[in-house]
């Protein structure tokens, strides 16, 4: 994923990479960044943060573009986003222990429509190694521009039957509990065996009711409040979000991020790659996921936190998730076909729309 290069170099670049193996340029973009953020050669990816300062859920977001989980598993270049002008970023998924994720290969373009499919699996470092990474961060102490947010996404192990699923969340609300400015409880990855299970309509209620509970301790102990933030699938019945809606409300959760990768393959169907298994992202996704922000707006009615993500690859897109519902958005795929400037290039769009700023 050619991140590092300014938008001036991008065009030349992409085409090299892309003849790369994805992950395999996943993981050199990473190696790059790791080393290079903090140093003078950061210069070449700083962008300035644009200012369209939101409040949500008790957080000032110094703008509504953040950085989507699954790009930096394991929290090593938090830096580096940052210096790229998001307004937060969010790492992980991190589960309690070090884990390789599915077979290789497990990433692929398809380019003809600006998509990835991804079958990764949470593959990641395990919690102390995250928690050690973010902890080296430097960006809360950069006092010249408003402070980016940092969120930390956390998941299962493949290992853990789902019916223990619920441990592995606590494990790590607590492990990471200190270090977020909010945390989200990643339950819609569909390269997890059963874990979107969770979001039925028990399972989902047991879940959100212990990790309710664990926060008010933690809360207690740590004398901090993190907020909350639910993660969920595109692939859902209007019913289905109705349900989660009042779920979430039930239990005090602070927000819901929609949405994941999807299942569906109708947009992508007859290309190369199309019928690999994993989570399809990118330009097909966005129906979906303005389609489920639009529910959950309806669902849970004005001024409870919705953060959209799917499909964004333009400043039209970030529009029109807004439009659909969303107080912010986060990009991912996005920053893969159309390199680094997009975060700029929303950020300011947004702003000039003034729509659901403060």
């Amino acid at each position: 994923m050619p991140l590092l290069l300014p938008s001036s170099l991008y065009g030349l670049a992409r085409p090299f990479l892309f003849n790369l193996d994805p992950e395999r340029a996943h993981e050199l973009t990473l190696d790059a960044l790791a080393r290079s953020q903090n140093t003078p050669l950061a210069g070449v990816y700083t962008a300035p943060r644009v200012a369209d300062r939101v409040t949500l859920a008790g957080l000032s977001f110094p703008n509504r573009v953040g950085l989507a989980a699954g790009l930096d598993k394991n929290a090593r270049c938090i830096d580096a986003f940052a210096a790229m002008g998001f307004g937060f970023v969010e790492v992980g998924t991190v589960t309690p222990k070090a884990q390789p994720g599915n077979p290789k290969p497990r990433m692929f373009r398809l380019p003809k429509r600006d998509a990835l499919i991804n079958r990764l699996g949470f593959n990641n470092e395990g919690l102390d190694a995250f928690v050690a990474n973010v902890q080296k961060a430097r960006f809360r102490r950069d006092t010249s521009r408003p402070p980016m947010l940092l969120g930390l996404n956390i998941g299962k192990n493949a290992a853990t039957p789902i019916e223990r699923a619920v441990d592995d969340y606590l494990v790590c609300l607590a492990g990471v509990y200190p270090h977020a400015d909010y945390v989200t409880i990643n339950i819609s990855s569909p390269n997890t065996a059963n874990l979107r299970s969770l979001q039925s309509d028990q399972a989902l209620d047991t879940l959100l009711g212990a990790l309710a509970d664990k926060r008010e301790t933690l809360a207690a102990r740590l004398g901090k409040r993190v907020p909350l933030f639910v993660k969920i699938a595109p692939d859902l019945e209007p019913a289905q979000v109705e349900v989660i809606a009042a779920t979430l409300k039930r239990h005090g959760m602070d927000g819901v991020i929609a949405t994941n990768t999807t299942l569906a393959r109708d947009a992508v169907a007859g290309l190369p790659h199309a019928e690999e298994a994993g989570g399809l992202s990118g330009a097909p996704v966005r129906e979906a996921s303005d389609r489920v922000v639009g529910q959950l707006r309806q669902a849970l009615g004005a001024g409870y936190p919705i953060i959209g993500v799917g499909g964004i690859l333009s400043a039209s897109d970030a529009r029109a998730k807004i439009a659909a519902g969303a107080d912010l958005v986060q990009i991912y795929t996005g920053l893969i076909y159309r390199g680094p400037a997009l975060v700029t290039r929303v950020a300011s769009a947004l702003r000039a729309s003034g729509t659901r700023g403060d």
